[in-house]
């Protein structure tokens, strides 16, 4: 009996393995092709959570289904004139407006209630200006920078258009260091 590691079996066995692994790597890189993008942090507005020159994954159908969320870290074509996209946190939505007052955001709602939002858990210097929004009009958000002192957003009264939101942050890939899901908080 010929115990031969590459009879005819073996190698039948290995090609299929081989091309298991291939076709499962192609239909990754398709779905990831089709459904995410990449995207390079440029800037330090959003430390501590991400760094110049990090690279994530933008998950681009996030919001097919559904609207962004306070708390999610959006990229989005930006309201000036920018080759880059942006990377900020929305903070404020449709019909609500925000006040920035003593290092503290505050949620004006429509309904007439105001959030004190806790930040605690991705900032960590509050915000060294007072700033009140104009009331966010429909299908806009009111976005920050973790960043809060070095941050272009709409604290210089602009608003982020639903239209031109690409996706939401959604994996980190590079440093390895940072490898793993980006924070994307929930104020629920």
């Amino acid at each position: 009996m010929e115990n031969n590691l590459f009879n005819s079996n073996n190698a039948k066995s290995l090609l299929l393995e081989f091309v298991g692994i291939l076709a499962l790597a192609i239909a990754l890189f398709l779905f990831v092709q089709a459904f995410a993008s990449k995207a390079i942090v440029d800037g330090s507005s959003m430390e501590p959570n991400l760094s110049h020159g990090q690279k994530i994954l933008v998950n681009k159908v996030a919001y097919l289904f559904s609207e962004p969320q306070r708390g999610d870290i959006i990229i989005f074509d930006p309201p000036l004139s920018s080759e880059n996209d942006y990377i900020k946190r929305v903070i404020g939505l449709t019909g609500e407006f925000v006040e920035i007052k003593n290092g503290t955001v505050y949620i004006h709602q429509s309904n007439g209630n105001i959030l004190t939002l806790d930040e605690s858990a991705y900032i960590v210097d509050s915000p060294d200006y007072n700033y009140t929004s104009e009331v966010i009009p429909e299908n806009h958000f009111f976005v920050l920078g973790d960043n809060r002192n070095n941050s272009g957003d709409s604290h210089y009264g602009w608003f982020v258009a639903r239209a031109d939101i690409v996706g939401k942050a959604w994996f980190s890939y590079s440093p390895i260091s940072d490898f793993g899901f980006v924070l994307n908080y929930s104020f629920e």
